[in-house]
């Protein structure tokens, strides 16, 4: 069996989305049982010149359903800061990913293969293919957007692994 386009992006985007959701709702419940109002960690950053845990999440999700969805269409841009989203908010937008993402089929994703995808930012293009820029891109962004959302809420005192992190395994059936 060959390994497919598919099985590299969205089959990693489940496994980490998945993760993500978990330790998410894991983080939260430790913030209520200890006076931590969700509102402060949305806006918490790990260092000042980084964007807030609210960006990490909505670029996360971005960066994986998005990122098809910009496979699709040809053209990719950078994400809104969704500044209104508040924890719940963001635990949806996470879960909609996950769902959108749950709806794709191999096939649908592996014939992007080949399709031009332009990422524009300001007066600035950058040419790919889709796979190009789904393995050069957007992988690479999602898993340091998923890595510093979960380095925000463990340095927030949120009781998380490694564990928390990989999210449920693909073992041999």
């Amino acid at each position: 069996m060959a390994f497919s386009l598919y099985d590299a992006t969205v089959a990693n985007y489940l496994q980490v989305v998945g993760a993500v959701t978990g330790f998410m709702d894991k983080s939260l419940e430790h913030f209520k049982a200890n006076g931590v109002d969700p509102a402060e960690i949305v806006d918490t950053r790990l260092f000042p010149d980084m964007l807030p845990f609210r960006f990490q999440v909505v670029s996360l999700a971005h960066h994986s359903r998005g990122a098809i969805e910009a496979a699709r269409s040809g053209v990719f841009v950078p994400p809104s800061g969704k500044p209104d989203l508040d924890y719940a908010g963001l635990q949806a937008l996470v879960k909609d990913a996950q769902s959108e993402l749950t709806g794709l089929t191999p096939e649908s994703v592996n014939a992007l293969i080949g399709r031009d995808v332009t990422f524009k930012v300001g007066d600035r293009s950058l040419p790919f293919t889709a796979e190009g820029f789904l393995m050069s891109f957007s992988l690479p962004n999602f898993f340091f957007h998923a890595t510093t959302a979960y380095d925000i809420l463990r340095h927030k005192g949120a009781p998380l692994g490694k564990r928390d992190f990989i999210g449920r395994l693909n073992l041999k059936k």
